[in-house]
């Protein structure tokens, strides 16, 4: 390989560390598959990317999108149980909507697994009833038990920690008065589900009443392709590609992987609180301590969820954080951390090891010398508000916290016209404010890290930032049309057969 690739790769190596890092400044966000030791032993909840945008669908930009994902690395054919979430664990998206780095809003998700009749679907061989081994013993349709032997439903709530009235506490979001939703099966096969766009299009909830807030919410919660694009392991086998080189979408390592979505779709006015049109959000999943421990779930009687102690075991809001920003040593402490604790984690984003890391292996790359990393601190933990830019998405009174943040008043672009930089390619309207299915967060992150912000003049002096305007890139490329134009946005999982 020639020195001027060397220097190059470094150069991409560097930029991608810090852009990482910066994201990482204190959270599990998105794109966090496997991030930490603990959640590798506990993959149903795994949080791995977190999505938050105005709706771009049309009619649709008076509401918020937000989707969360969970259980990575699906194998389409990974029967026969597939991947049904947790029913001891509570999955949280977590709002805040006056910038003090505590939750205002907390949609709550929990699921039960149920056998058929209780005990599961058995058939006569010999003179016994035998209990079967598959989830489903015969063709699905939607919205029935018909041929389902493992029944999956979920309910979800809406609290407001911060409110003096009886909605701090959580509070049941219904449809046409019901408040248990089925899920619909991961995608078997062709033999199970024959036509699975339609089959998933029946569980998506429309009219969904949420208590104190308008009509026209929306609420999917299913198995879909898994929308993030990486080149996972080059870019973990130490940068071990060229950085600089033209994108190739052929490098997707997660092009042939499912994951499980949680996602609902917002009137605006009910996440704002009415003057501050800035909004953070997280996502958690947080298991009984016991659980911790080892405990097995079962079938048995649903766990009574109000009696719980819970521990908080994952945490997301902007991508590749934990990944890549937080110290092995912390990546555990992170995951079970909150926003108003960050400051612990304060050092990781103002004094990033990455690109460091990348420079001593790769001495042409040369890392960002401004610290503390004011550009960084910025774009992740308070937002984006300077004289060039105005105020992307900072809130008033912003208290320093790692999440994923959205001006609610920057209006929708229409899906052919988004750009996958997001605000560095000129569209305020993606990353890193909020996130759309479409943002190439890696390219983003990569040439951020390494300085692009401060090459833009934003922070500190260009000639502090050496490489941060070189076009980096792990070579993974999407773009918005890759996705769907509609709710919910992220596209429908691939089948177990045929593969």
């Amino acid at each position: 390989m020639s020195k001027a690739i060397s220097m190059q790769r470094a150069a991409r190596t560097c930029l991608s560390a810090a852009l990482l890092l910066t994201l990482a400044a204190p959270s599990a966000q998105a794109s966090s598959h496997r991030e930490a030791p603990f959640i590798t032993e506990q993959p149903k909840v795994d949080g791995t990317d977190l999505y938050m945008f105005r709706s771009y669908e049309p009619g649709r930009d008076g509401f918020v999108t937000i989707i969360a994902d969970y259980l990575p690395l699906q194998d389409p054919y990974g029967g026969p149980n597939y991947f049904f979430l947790d029913p001891e664990a509570t999955y949280d998206i977590h709002v805040d909507n006056d910038g003090d780095a505590k939750d205002d809003l907390v949609f709550s998700f929990q699921f039960q697994n149920s056998l058929r009749g209780g005990t599961g679907q058995e058939l006569m061989v010999g003179g016994k009833s035998v209990a079967i081994p598959l989830v489903n013993f015969g063709p699905l349709a939607p919205q029935t038990i018909d041929n389902l032997n493992l029944i999956e439903t979920y309910s979800a709530t809406i609290a407001r920690p911060s409110a003096k009235r009886k909605d701090s506490k959580p509070r049941d979001i219904s449809v046409g008065g019901s408040t248990v939703f089925m899920k619909p099966k991961d995608n078997i096969g062709t033999n199970s589900i024959p036509d699975y766009a339609a089959y998933a299009a029946q569980y998506v909830y429309s009219d969904v009443t949420i208590p104190g807030c308008g009509a026209g919410a929306k609420m999917f919660v299913g198995q879909r392709k898994d929308p993030f694009v990486v080149n996972l392991g080059e870019v973990f086998d130490l940068i071990n590609l060229n950085p600089l080189g033209a994108p190739d979408a052929e490098k997707d390592d997660l092009a042939d992987k499912n994951i499980t979505s949680l996602i609902l779709e917002v009137p605006i006015s009910c996440l704002t609180n009415g003057t501050e049109p800035v909004i953070g959000a997280w996502t958690t999943a947080s298991i009984p301590k016991r659980a911790e421990f080892g405990a097995k779930t079962s079938f048995e009687k649903p766990v009574q969820r109000e009696s719980r102690a819970l521990s908080q075991v994952s945490r997301l809001g902007s991508p590749l954080v934990n990944e890549v920003v937080i110290g092995l040593r912390d990546k555990d402490k992170f995951n079970s951390s909150e926003p108003r604790d960050d400051g612990q984690f304060a050092l990781y984003v103002t004094n990033p090891t990455l690109p460091a890391l990348i420079q001593t292996l790769f001495p042409a790359a040369l890392a960002p010398t401004l610290f503390p990393r004011t550009d960084l601190v910025a774009a992740f933990l308070t937002g984006i508000n300077t004289t060039a830019t105005g105020n992307l998405n900072q809130p008033a009174n912003v208290v320093p916290a790692e999440m994923l943040r959205l001006n609610t008043t920057i209006p929708p672009t229409a899906q052919a016209m988004q750009n996958n930089l997001g605000v560095i390619g000129g569209d305020n309207a993606g990353f890193p404010n909020g996130r759309r299915p479409g943002d190439d967060v890696v390219d983003i992150a990569l040439r951020v890290v390494m300085g692009k912000l401060i090459t833009l003049g934003l922070y500190g002096t260009p000639d502090q930032a050496p490489a941060g305007g070189l076009a980096f890139t792990d070579g993974a490329t999407l773009s918005a049309t890759d996705y769907t134009a509609t709710f919910p946005y992220i596209n429908t999982p691939l089948p177990g057969a045929p593969n």
